[in-house]
């Protein structure tokens, strides 16, 4: 059935930015868009996993359609844009592919340039039976050309060693690192504002997640954010093609980015409409970009050993 197409405007506008959510079927709404408009494109595409909002299809198929996608996606992505595509992996029979891995021929195909492949973990999520169970899933940041948005200062760490000085060479005993803080390295490991890894560790939306609705792959606006505040400046555009119920969105016009979400089913275009108002009028819940991952104290009743499987633990019976 197709999707009639409908377009939001929101009157209210308490930050300095431009934004709307348009109701409708991804590539039919970016013909419509002109050339290089976005400096960030920044989305969740569907994993062709059997979601209420897609078919699950062969992986080729799957894969065929993503890239006409894609394509529209280059060619409205400004010349110093980035894009990020953020995946977890497809499952058949029990057999897991890889999602960025086979994402990634299809950018360099068209010329795209790879410059992080971040990791996401959380700590929560299904429980595999005839595997390991998966907790993380991959950002791949490509840029368009050598002539990219990036931000440093913007996602620099506090150093860990602020008084440290150059101990020979030229240099010598002069201070080596930076006032404003380190480079971050290439393994991102976020508990408090922290670029420092590229292994980021974020907490997934689940059932106790201050930002939960009821989209079945929500992920946080913290996820987001780091990305719109790295590779983007005040009044950039960013375009979230999937946009779900408006993570990328909320990130965007609470960081002073315009922003465009395509969102071909309505309850998730009622519930970003929703949460923009909340944020509006301040009362959005939001898990704070600086908010450590709580870890429960050994004495808390969920880290104590239950009693009922001490009996199993020393008869050998723990498989």
């Amino acid at each position: 059935m197709k999707v009639k197409e409908m377009t939001f405007e929101f009157p209210e506008k308490p930050y300095k930015a431009d934004y709307k959510i348009i109701l409708g079927e991804t590539l039919e709404n970016l013909h419509k868009i002109e050339d290089e408009k976005f400096d960030l494109v920044i989305t969740s595409p569907p994993y062709n996993v059997g979601k209420e909002y897609e078919t699950k299809k062969s992986i080729e198929s799957y894969l065929l359609e993503q890239e006409r996608v894609i394509e529209e996606l280059i060619r409205v992505t400004s010349s110093k844009g980035n894009i990020c595509w953020q995946v977890g992996n497809y499952v058949e029979k029990g057999e897991i592919f890889p999602l960025d891995i086979f994402y990634y021929p299809i950018f360099k195909k068209h010329n795209l340039k790879l410059r992080n492949r971040i990791v996401w973990h959380f700590g929560h999520g299904l429980h595999a039976s005839n595997r390991f169970s998966g907790r993380y899933e991959t950002i791949l940041w490509f840029s368009k050309t050598n002539d990219y948005i990036f931000n440093l200062d913007d996602v620099r760490v506090p150093s860990q060693y602020p008084g440290k000085r150059h101990f020979k060479g030229l240099k010598k005993g002069e201070l080596s690192g930076n006032p404003k803080g380190k480079n971050p390295a290439d393994v991102w490991e976020i508990l408090i504002k922290d670029w420092e890894n590229e292994l980021w560790d974020i907490p997934n939306v689940k059932s106790n997640h201050p930002e939960k609705t009821e989209h079945p792959c929500q992920y946080p606006i913290e996820l987001v954010e780091r990305c719109v505040l790295a590779l983007t400046n005040e009044g950039s555009w960013v375009l979230d093609p999937f946009a779900g119920v408006g993570s990328t969105m909320i990130a965007s016009i609470k960081n002073n980015r315009n922003v465009i979400g395509i969102e071909k089913e309505k309850k998730y275009v009622d519930i970003t409409k929703q949460r923009i108002d909340k944020l509006f009028k301040g009362k959005l819940k939001i898990r704070p970009i600086t908010q450590p991952i709580h870890k429960p104290s050994p004495n808390d009743k969920v880290a104590i050993f239950p009693q009922e499987w001490l009996s199993l633990k020393f008869n050998g019976n723990n498989k």
